[in-house]
This record gives C-alpha cells, structure tokens and sequence, in this order.
C-alpha cells in the first residue's frame, strides 16, 4: 500500500482559518458569539452543499475524467458500480468480450465476500476490480474519520484477499462525502473516482433516455457510469443496462475510442 501526503484544499484551509477567526472573536469580545456562530454554520452548510455534488474538486481531488495523456491516446473508461451481481455481472462480461473492451468494478465489499468467484472472473477476464466500501451504507457521506477508515479498510482487505490485487481507487456510495473522506483515502493510497456522464440506471427505466444521456458524454477522456448492481429493470423485467449497454460499446468503437480500466489510464 502506497500511502500519499494528504494536502487539504484551499477550501478547507479557509474553514481552517475561518474557526480559529471565529475562536478569536468570541475570547476577545463574547458579545459577538451569534455573529461567529453564524458563520461557522454558514461554512458547515457550504460543506454539506458540497459533498452533495460528486464531481465536486473542493474537498480534494477527484477523477471526473481521464488524465490528458489517455484522452490523447482515445482512451474513455466503462465503470460498474454496486456488483457483483449473479444475475448481471455474468452477462455484462460477456457483453465486454465480444467487443475486447476493459471495465473498472466498483464493489461493493458485503456482495464480493457473497460472490467470491465472480469478482475473480472479472479480474481473469482482464478487468479491474476497485473499492465501493464494504457496505454501501445510505449514511455513508455522514460518517466521521473513523468511520472511513473501517468501511474502506475492510473493503480494501476483503476485495485483496478475494481476487489478490489491492484497488487503487474508490468511489463514494451515490458519489456523496464530507470533508473527512480525502485523509483517510490519503492514508489507504486511494484516488477518488467519479464519473463525467452517467445513465441514472438504477432510477430511469425508458432505455431510450439511459442511453442518450451516456451517449452524449461519449468522447475521449470519458469516465462513463454503470450500474452491475441495484439495476433498474424494464417494463419487461429485463436489467436496464444489459438494453443499454451493447448501444454503447458499439458506438465507442465506431468513434474509434479505446475501452480501458482506469488502473491501465494511469499509463
């Protein structure tokens, strides 16, 4: 495990200064402590807001698209998240195959240790398997340090063991945080992915929308999202992404772009 430097953004070095500001104020005159208090509420509100957005770079970095060199190089990434699934993940594989384009899973630690075989067949079939935390807690962007540290420690672990390769990235549950995620994903030697398009494949089941909103993101340097797990399903009961999916491979290589993990678009 590499671990980096945490470098905390400007933003949170301007909360930093805010709370020691407002520290000051309130000792040197007690009868300013609403005005103080207002602004350390305003900054915590701030915060919130920003964990909201997933693709958000004030909190620390984040991949919402490949580096410049692999865009260069026509390269976009495919990327599942909340498998493995018995029933899908099975079937995207296969899908993968036929058109020899590589994918990056996010998994979910609980449904591996469930499905061990299958997250091996994905990475024997020349894919990635990456952390998604060990429970997909819906508090997830609640939790304190410590709270990080075990959800993902325990994934990291647990998907390690399972296929022997230790993720290099990992992507919050629905893409929501807080301020104390980047030191821990610092420490575990984590990079934060996000995505630059996403079909909303877990919520929307008119096929015709998923894939035009994952079709109008398609370009090089793409970060494309997926669902494997937590599908939404057809009017027919047929998994949204297994309608969608072929769409979209087959218009990446017809625009000639180049299918890849994102462990292979550090390269």
């Amino acid at each position: 495990m590499r671990r980096s430097r945490w470098q905390p953004t400007l933003l949170i070095h301007a909360s930093i200064a805010l709370h020691l500001l407002a520290l000051i104020v309130v000792i040197a005159e007690p009868g300013q402590w609403p005005w103080a208090l207002g602004a350390v509420l305003a900054n915590h509100t701030l915060f919130t807001l920003v964990g909201l957005c997933p693709r958000s770079h004030w909190l620390g970095p984040n991949w919402t698209q490949l580096p410049a060199a692999a865009a260069a190089k026509n390269r976009i990434a495919l990327t599942f998240d909340d498998g493995p699934d018995p029933i899908v993940t099975p079937q995207v594989l296969d899908m993968l195959d036929r058109y020899a384009a590589q994918a990056t899973f996010f998994c979910v630690g609980e449904k591996a240790a469930r499905y061990p075989d299958l997250c091996r067949e994905i990475v024997r079939r020349g894919h990635a398997v990456e952390n998604h935390s060990q429970h997909h807690r819906r508090h997830f962007a609640l939790m304190g340090r410590s709270g990080f540290m075990r959800e993902l420690q325990t994934a990291q672990d647990t998907l390690t063991t399972i296929t022997g390769q230790r993720p290099l990235f990992f992507r919050a549950p629905a893409g929501l945080r807080n301020p104390f995620l980047d030191p821990v994903l610092a420490r575990l030697g984590l990079r934060l992915a996000s995505w630059s398009a996403r079909g909303f494949d877990t919520r929307i089941v008119d096929v015709e929308r998923v894939k035009m909103r994952l079709l109008r993101g398609l370009r090089a340097g793409a970060i494309l999202l997926l669902h494997d797990g937590n599908a939404a399903r057809t009017f027919d009961g047929i998994p949204v992404i297994l309608e969608v999916l072929p769409t979209v491979l087959a218009a990446a290589r017809a625009a000639d772009l180049r299918l890849v993990t994102l462990r292979q678009a550090l390269s």
